[in-house]
């Protein structure tokens, strides 16, 4: 494995041709409901649309991403960005980090410091950008699910000299670090998770039933993937067809993404009561300059065609496992139903918080993160 440090530059040409689209855009007509009931909003939109072009400065992300070290490691034919910084406090653990959709590794910067800088027991974080995520390259053949980026991520750990490490994912991060905890067990100390995989669901034993609340549960989340999973169905059916339309039109690319950090977050009906609009174009601007909306959505028909997890077949987690729920999360089965595939050794509710935690809720991410670990390497050093 090579690995090499990386500094992030985007050409002036790049960022002249972005600010020339956004103001080419061609806006369909108001919407005849109003706000977000149909999607997103075009009012707000057309705001941030405006603030993009005259305000948002992509070079203020650019100078914050290469004030950490900045990587990219050469693993089986793949080159994956991470960044890679070394804790201080008296212990410390390797912990790996990773981002989903529409996410990126952005999402990861807030919660830097309250894992690295404790005094006394701290992290050595590995946050990579997922293949076809950012500045990892682009998948250039088919095979590229969930269990793949995971021996990915192992070989990286081992390649940076951690035979033994943390893991915490949300989102399809959440579904990488399942599989680095079923396949690398031997390395795997512990895995966090703030996301259950959305295609969980647990063998029953023979003559086992449902409880009450599972069974409402699988109805909550019937009904929700009725309403809001369209975009799931197409991403893991026909990506290609969405990608020439987002790839092109940089509004088109907000709109998509933005619908859902509205949707999923915890923002009391404001997005800027929990985000700032250079938080939020940050992130689109970097699915932008990197084309990678159309190959960050194609991990999803991956995963649907190469299932990475099938807990049905009684596939279980050994390793021990925390659950932080957020209370904005995706649907998120119960406890009890967890515990069919999971060793859940700690399950925290939090008080505020949707999908996007590291971003939306920093500290209390970090403290949930903190105290698992902290008490699982004591365990394992006594």
């Amino acid at each position: 494995m090579k690995i090499s440090p990386f500094e992030i530059k985007v050409s002036e040409q790049v960022l002249a041709d972005l600010k020339m689209r956004i103001n080419l855009t061609r806006w369909p007509e108001t919407a005849l409901e109003p706000g977000w009931e149909s999607g997103t909003d075009q009012t707000y939109l057309r705001d941030l649309a405006n603030y993009w072009i005259k305000d948002f400065s992509w070079r203020e992300v650019e100078n914050r991403i290469n004030s950490y070290p900045n990587f990219i490691a050469e693993i089986d034919g793949y080159r994956i960005h991470f960044i890679h910084i070394k804790g201080t406090g008296k212990k410390t653990l390797p912990l790996i980090i990773t981002h989903g959709w529409p996410g990126s590794f952005l999402e990861m910067l807030d919660i830097i410091p309250y894992l690295t800088e404790a005094p006394d027991f701290a992290f050595d974080l590995v946050i990579p950008s997922i293949p076809g995520f950012g500045f990892s390259s682009r998948p250039e053949q088919t095979g590229c699910n969930s269990a793949k980026i995971a021996e990915l991520w192992h070989l990286l750990m081992i390649g940076l000299g951690y035979t033994k490490y943390g893991v915490q994912g949300g989102d399809v991060g959440a579904g990488i670090g399942t599989c680095l905890a079923l396949y690398h067990s031997e390395a795997v100390i512990g895995l966090h998770l703030n996301y259950i995989p959305g295609s969980y669901k647990p063998l029953l034993p023979e003559g086992e039933e449902l409880t009450t609340e599972e069974k409402a549960y699988e109805r909550y989340l019937n009904n929700w993937i009725a309403k809001e999973g369209a975009y799931s169905h197409l991403h893991s059916t026909k990506p290609q067809t969405l990608s020439f339309g987002l790839n092109d039109s940089p509004v088109g690319l907000c709109a998509w993404i933005l619908e859902k950090f509205a949707s999923w977050s915890d923002n009391n009906g404001n997005l800027e009561n929990i985000f700032t609009k250079d938080e939020l174009l940050a992130n689109i601007t970097l699915y932008w300059l990197t084309q990678t909306l159309p190959s960050s959505i194609r991990l999803y028909q991956e995963n649907r065609l190469n299932p990475s997890l099938d807990f049905s077949k009684g596939q279980y987690v050994s390793v021990p496992v925390a659950f932080a729920r957020f209370p904005k999360e995706l649907p998120t089965p119960p406890r009890s139903y967890v515990e069919k595939g999971y060793n859940i050794q700690q399950w925290n509710e939090l008080p505020v918080g949707g999908h996007f935690a590291a971003l939306e809720q920093p500290e209390l991410l970090s403290n949930d993160i903190s105290s698992f670990f902290e008490h699982i390497n004591k365990e394992q050093t006594t």
